[in-house]
């Protein structure tokens, strides 16, 4: 048997560690001394002992940790591993994006953006459309992109695209509109028929991860206002290219139409 600071040594956990992994039932000494209370443990818990170390080091969460270690299935194991490693990655990638937007921020005299003012006609689109809070994002649009594709399959005639309305960024709440372009918009679920209105627009593209995306808005967005042109509507973003067409992040193209009031 090991004493507490023996096994402490050997796993690389500190002796205040392993008294709060007991007390939450997490990894339970072999032998507790009845009279003097001291925590002994054997040599074969040292590889749960790691285990616990490596899943910690990778902020998987105590009750997780727990689920993981007394689940006997294999299966299920794998299964919650690797959805902490998902979220690590997504995490992750965040940060990536946080920084290059950070950097790009930095830039002593960052280049300016390219901006075409286009002339947008009115086209009916396969869409579904919701009033949600910007924390939501996210989450609604990949439920929704993925309605849109089943419902118009191989009927896709252009990119996706979204607008998003003006107090969706003011107010944290707004109306969102995802859609695919498509000869005969099917009315399935969610997905209906939307005619979107034709629209003059400052546009420019966003290169990369969609988290940076609001570095491009505040550059085309002062580009609007020191060309003097009145904004109004929703902003419009086309999704050219995205990871549902490569994996590669710094191939991914969004781009972003500013309504203007007027395009001379």
């Amino acid at each position: 048997m090991l004493t507490i600071g023996e096994f402490s040594r050997l796993t690389h956990l500190s002796v205040r560690t392993l008294r709060r992994y007991h007390e939450g039932e997490l990894l339970e000494p072999a032998v507790v001394d009845g009279a003097t209370g001291y925590r002994y443990y054997s040599v074969e818990q040292i590889p749960t002992a790691q285990v616990i170390n490596r899943l910690r080091e990778l902020d998987v969460p105590l009750s997780d940790v727990q689920r993981i270690l007394r689940t006997p299935d294999p299966g299920v194991r794998s299964t919650l591993v690797a959805g902490h490693l998902r979220r690590l990655e997504a995490e992750l990638s965040r940060t990536r994006a946080a920084v290059t937007s950070l950097r790009r921020l930095l830039q002593p005299d960052p280049a300016p953006i390219e901006v075409e003012l286009r002339a947008e006609p009115a086209r009916e689109v396969a869409a579904v459309e919701a009033v949600i809070g910007h924390a939501d994002v996210e989450a609604w649009f990949a439920g929704a992109m993925a309605e849109l594709q089943a419902a118009v399959g191989a009927g896709r005639t252009g990119p996706p695209g979204g607008n998003y309305d003006n107090s969706l960024f003011e107010e944290g709440r707004g109306r969102v509109l995802v859609y695919l372009p498509t000869s005969t918009p099917p009315r399935t679920g969610r997905v209906h028929a939307v005619t979107l209105p034709a629209a003059e627009l400052a546009v420019t593209t966003h290169v990369g991860e969609h988290e940076g995306v609001d570095v491009t808005y505040g550059e085309l967005g002062a580009w609007v206002v020191e060309n003097a042109m009145s904004v109004a509507g929703p902003v419009r973003e086309v999704y050219l290219v995205g990871p549902r067409d490569v994996s590669d992040p710094a191939a991914w193209r969004t781009e972003i139409g500013w309504p203007v009031f007027r395009v001379t």
